[in-house]
């Protein structure tokens, strides 16, 4: 199991510097780990990588 610590986080390139209401992602092999950018000790959202891409695959559907 990965520690939050552990993990290499990123946000969109599409959040500003002056922050906001952004979240943040890192990708291991087993999940897609999404957090709250603003509380980075805060909760982390853990779904596994099918899941993640059926999500994706709802968003971008016409």
């Amino acid at each position: 199991m990965d520690t939050t610590e552990r993990l290499a986080w990123f946000k969109s390139s599409y959040s500003g510097a002056e922050g906001g209401d952004c979240i943040e992602l890192a990708v291991t092999p087993e999940a897609i780990h999404v957090r709250d950018s603003k509380i980075a000790s805060g909760p982390v959202l853990r779904v596994p990588r099918h899941a993640w891409t059926g999500l994706l695959g709802l968003a971008t559907a016409d």
